[in-house]
Parts: C-alpha cells; sequence; structure tokens
C-alpha cells in the first residue's frame, strides 16, 4: 500500500495555482477537479465533510462554531474529536487493514482523535492569565522532539494581526519530520498561510500573489520527500476567498429590532443569550441565527431578508436541501450576498464595546473577528502598544492586547457562501494519474465524495 499525503492548502483555488508551480505539477502528474464545497464553506465544517463522506446535516460541524444550547452559550474553535459524529477515513481503513497508521498535523478536532500521531497549536493557559506558545501532541514526547528541532510552535504567527509564513513553515517541517521518522500509512497536513493577506488585502491585490508565491515554495520540499517515500499526493483546498466590500452587522440590527439584548458589566456590553429573543452567530459569510420562540421566526426572517447584504435566510426546510439541518443549526441560517461578510458586533458605541473585542480572542467572541488580522491601522502609536505591551508579558505581568481595529472596512476577502465560479473556489489535485471515480462528466468531485476517493487511492472499495 503506497502511503498518502493530503494537504489543505486553505484558499488555494486555480486561479492561484498560476502562481504555485510545485503544486501545479501535481495535476500535471495526475489530475485536477473542481472541489464541490459545503455549505458552510468554513474551515470546521468541510475539514469534516472531507474526513467523513458526511454533510453538516449528518457529522453536526454546522460551522467553526455555534451556540451551545444544553450550555447556554456560544462557543467557536473547539478542538474536541467527539463533536464530529461519524467514521473518520482513518477508522474505515484501520478496519479493513489492522495496524493502518494515520497522522494529523494540524487539521482541526485533533484533540481526542483516533489518530497515531497528531500535531496540534495548543498555548499554556497561565494561572495569572497570560497565554504562551505551545502545542499538543500524541504521542506527548512528539512535542519535544518537534520543539527541539523547529522551536516553539509559533502561535502568534498562527493567527492574529503578526500570522505570517513562518507558522506554515513549522507545520510543514513537522509534517517533513513526521513522514520521514514514522512513516504514516496516511499524513493529514493543513498549511494556513492563504487565509492571511487573501482577508486582509483580497485575492486580487498583490500580497495575494506573494503568499501563492510563498507557500508553493515552503511546500516544495515536502512534495519532494513524498515522492522520495512512494507517496501519493493529494492537495485540496476547503474554499476560495473572494473580494468583499461591505459588512453587514446582523446582531445590531437585530438588537435595534429589540429582539437581541445585553448586560452591562464594569461599562462594558456583553451579549445575553439567555435573554434575547434572537441572535446571530457570524462565521465569515454565513451566521446562525438562534430564534427562542417559533412565534418570532417570520419576523425574523422578514428583518433579516430585507438588510442589504444578505443573499438567503434559510429556514429548516431551505437548510434541508443544502444540507445542513442539524439540530446545532440556527433556527435560520443567513447566507450574504457575494460581495458582503457578517460581523458578530452587538454594541451600538464603541465605548460599550467589551474589552476582548479589541483583542485577539478567538475563545471569547461570540462569533469569527477578521479584524483580528490587523493592527488598528486607525491608531498610529498601535505598534509601540503593543511592543510595550508585550514587554509586561515578558516580565510576567498581566496584559491586555488592544490592537485589533472595531472597524470591520479593513477587511478584503471572505468566504463561507457556496462559490458563484468555479475559478475563486475549492479544488482539488492528485498525483495519481489514475482517473477517479469520484469526478463527474464536469470535472466535480463533491466534498462528500472525497473521503472515499482517498481510501481508493490506498487500494480500499471505500466506506461502503
Amino acid at each position: 500500500m503506497k502511503p498518502l499525503v493530503v494537504l489543505d492548502v486553505v484558499g488555494m483555488t486555480p486561479r492561484l495555482l498560476a502562481h504555485m508551480p510545485n503544486l501545479a505539477k501535481l495535476a500535471q502528474r495526475g489530475w485536477q477537479a473542481e472541489l464541490g464545497t459545503v455549505l458552510p464553506a468554513v474551515t470546521c465544517s468541510v475539514q469534516s465533510t472531507l474526513l467523513t463522506g458526511l454533510t453538516p446535516a449528518e457529522h453536526g460541524i454546522v460551522g467553526n462554531g455555534w451556540y451551545f444550547r444544553e450550555l447556554g452559550e456560544i462557543h467557536l474553535w473547539r478542538q474536541h474529536n467527539k463533536l464530529v459524529h461519524g467514521e473518520k477515513l482513518w477508522e474505515s481503513a484501520r478496519s479493513a487493514q489492522p495496524g493502518y497508521r494515520a497522522a494529523n498535523v494540524c487539521w482541526w478536532y485533533a484533540m481526542g482523535a483516533s489518530t497515531d500521531l497528531l500535531v496540534t497549536p495548543r498555548p499554556v493557559y497561565h494561572a495569572d492569565g497570560r497565554k504562551s506558545p505551545d502545542c499538543y501532541t500524541r504521542p506527548p514526547s512528539l512535542r519535544d522532539e518537534l520543539t527541539a528541532e523547529l522551536g516553539t510552535f509559533p502561535l502568534f504567527q498562527y493567527w492574529g494581526p503578526t500570522a505570517t509564513i513562518e507558522s506554515s513553515r513549522w507545520i510543514i517541517g513537522a509534517a517533513r519530520r513526521v513522514l520521514k521518522t514514522e512513516k504514516p500509512d496516511l499524513l493529514l497536513v493543513y498549511v494556513p498561510h492563504l487565509d492571511y493577506d487573501l482577508q486582509r488585502f483580497g485575492p486580487d491585490s498583490p500580497q495575494a500573489v506573494e503568499a501563492a508565491k510563498l507557500v508553493d515554495a515552503e511546500i516544495a520540499p515536502l512534495l519532494d520527500d513524498a515522492e522520495a517515500a512512494g507517496a501519493t499526493v493529494v492537495a485540496l483546498s476547503e474554499y476560495g476567498i473572494t473580494n468583499v466590500s461591505r459588512s453587514v452587522d446582523i446582531n445590531r440590527v437585530l438588537r435595534t429590532e429589540g429582539l437581541l439584548e445585553v448586560y452591562t458589566q464594569a461599562g462594558m456590553e456583553y451579549l445575553d443569550p439567555w435573554a434575547s429573543r434572537a441572535f446571530a452567530v457570524a462565521d465569515h459569510q454565513v451566521a446562525h441565527v438562534y430564534v427562542a420562540d417559533d412565534a418570532d421566526l417570520e419576523k425574523v426572517r422578514d428583518i433579516l431578508a430585507a438588510q442589504p447584504g444578505v443573499d438567503e435566510v434559510l429556514d429548516r426546510a431551505a437548510q434541508a436541501r443544502y444540507g445542513i439541518d442539524h439540530p446545532r443549526a440556527g433556527e435560520l441560517v443567513v447566507v450574504a450576498e457575494p460581495d458582503s461578510w457578517f460581523t458578530y458586533y452587538y454594541w451600538l458605541d464603541d465605548e460599550r464595546a467589551p474589552d476582548f473585542a479589541r483583542g485577539v480572542e478567538i475563545h471569547r467572541k461570540p462569533g469569527y473577528d477578521p479584524a483580528e488580522l490587523f493592527f488598528n491601522p486607525a491608531d498610529p502609536l498601535v505598534k509601540a502598544k503593543a511592543g510595550l505591551t508585550l514587554a509586561r508579558k515578558k516580565l510576567g505581568l498581566r496584559y491586555t492586547m488592544g490592537v485589533v481595529p472595531l472597524d470591520a472596512h479593513w477587511v478584503k476577502g471572505s468566504h463561507g457562501r457556496l462559490p458563484d465560479s468555479p475559478a475563486d473556489g475549492p479544488v482539488l489535485l492528485c498525483s495519481d494519474p489514475r482517473p477517479s471515480e469520484g469526478v463527474d462528466s464536469t470535472g466535480k468531485i463533491r466534498a462528500v465524495e472525497v473521503a472515499d476517493l482517498l481510501l481508493r487511492l490506498q487500494g480500499f472499495s471505500g466506506r461502503g
């Protein structure tokens, strides 16, 4: 059985491949297909579909986060694999061939997964509130080995205003080491770099082209290693990032209509999901709207459908057509127009915004915030302030990194809705020249077919 390396190159599209010659060679040796993604086209939902062959309605990952009704809390970016329902592709392979070994390098929902090896970002959360970069691995000894060879996982280059190629470089280095020393049958590798400048500046920007070239150059040694190991390589993307010029403050709309409530502490306003009649968990170009009373559904739907920048408002019946009608989904799911995306903002006065709004706080914000990719451009002293804050951290003092803008117009790229053009949507490249059963007559493979494709590439019959 040939080893299989699966690269998740976030944001890779046919258009960007023109600047990625090393990855493009995979298709020249094998083949290329349009990847028919799922709604919402966001990391956690798509990855779960790729690894299970199930829709979000079946595996339950309806976004990068949702409202946990049983807790009364909004959580994004959870990590426990038990949240993902359904058999994963390596579990299917292991059932057919005991001893099959799988390694996960930074794909999501790694914690508690049944892979033999895993590497995932995991900060140290100190008792005094500080956060230090680190990673979690199985086996535990792998963490020390990777840190000795590559340095500490560069958490602050993985997300936030200082996100750079360094995090992808570390991940690729870790993948190369795992491939060489552990020789897994399946190696999953997540390469995030294209997410950054494509959201900051848009996919048509010079920065986007440069990011594509950088990713391609960093991946080249891993591709060489895979070829030397006799491995089949599949490179794919979850979504394509497209240009946006308008943000939709969906929670502010609901608040103005008297449907969303907040509570105040220390002069700061916090979203109150327990008391709200309706609120949204914004996630790029898709938002889950949770409506407490069915009697309000029609009113909420009409309000949202009338908003500029809103394309569709999906009730449960419409959600079923898209394969997202899971109990975790909102009573309504809202999809943005192609040039628009949803903020999580719910306060009406920036002076009342919670302190976490100006920081990189992916676990505290009740929605996704791409403004975390920016130092506040309106503050000429923002980097100096960040430096002073960093000095406090190094001294072991508590700190608040309040550098993120509250102005959404800086964001130039987004994703989440189904792509309007194949050139700007996700793509799948395969080094194996044999034609795939999963590719239809139009040259497209659906995301729900990918798990079976990967199994067949290794000689398995699929999941049945």
